[in-house]
């Protein structure tokens, strides 16, 4: 009888601790990062949190950098990635929910540097002095996948781990620009006071949707069907654009 009753609380005790999903997170102002009581906050955990509490699942959070994040989506090791952008190559691992926010890339540049940096395009690095930096692992659209087969473009290309090193190269002069989406570098200025250091250039990057991404090797299809409906929900009732708009007076 004790031993029974021993393996119903060990049952129990391991029920209470099991979580539904391993998700990663890269630090990632505003989206992803600790506040100052060493909580995990940001637009993308409100966000991906009430669809997950709506859908009926529960999380367990590891940080990691979004390289390696990747590498375990497609080996199963890791269940989900937030602030996800679609591609065909990443469609061969992970399952893709519907988009819960948009997300626009620009060139940002030395505050009044812009109308020098000739670049009418994109495509244009590849004949130019010009270099820039880019976040390693990150998506940038179908146009930059295109260029980055050419080792032409390649050339003006500096590949680093984080905003703070593509920072730290510009200002060191080493670049010319770096590409991030609006909302992270205005936080990134007014975090560490650097507010009027940037300025975006007016070249055409890109704009896409952002999704919740799910490894095909341990997540079932169902959950997919369960958060689709929950974002669904979330937008019908206002509630997502509701986050998203405090998210952006904030920063």
């Amino acid at each position: 009888m004790k031993k029974f009753l021993l393996l119903v609380c060990l049952m129990v005790n391991f029920t209470s601790y099991a979580k539904d999903f391993y998700v990663g997170w890269e630090l990632w102002f505003p989206y992803q990062y600790r506040n100052s009581q060493q909580e995990l906050v940001g637009l993308d955990f409100e966000i991906f949190n009430t669809i997950l509490t709506k859908a009926g699942y529960t999380t367990e959070y590891t940080e990691l950098p979004w390289k390696r994040h990747l590498h375990y989506i497609k080996t199963g090791e890791m269940d989900v990635a937030m602030g996800a952008s679609f591609s065909e190559e990443r469609l061969r691992y992970a399952m893709f929910s519907r988009p819960y926010r948009q997300e626009t890339v620009n060139l940002f540049v030395r505050n009044g540097q812009a109308n020098s940096i000739k670049l009418g395009a994109l495509s244009d690095l590849t004949n130019s002095n010009y270099t820039i930096g880019i976040e390693s692992g990150y998506y940038y659209g179908d146009e930059y996948q295109a260029l980055m087969k050419t080792a032409e473009f390649q050339e003006h290309i500096i590949e680093v781990v984080d905003i703070e090193e593509n920072v730290t190269l510009l200002l060191a002069g080493h670049i010319d620009g770096f590409l991030v989406d609006p909302a992270t570098i205005k936080a990134f200025a007014n975090k560490y006071k650097m507010a009027g250091e940037f300025e975006a250039h007016p070249v055409n990057i890109y704009q896409t949707d952002i999704h919740i991404m799910l490894s095909k090797k341990s997540v079932k299809p169902r959950a997919i069907t369960a958060i689709n409906q929950a974002i669904s929900e979330l937008k019908k009732s206002g509630q997502l654009d509701k986050i998203i708009n405090k998210w952006h007076q904030l920063n």
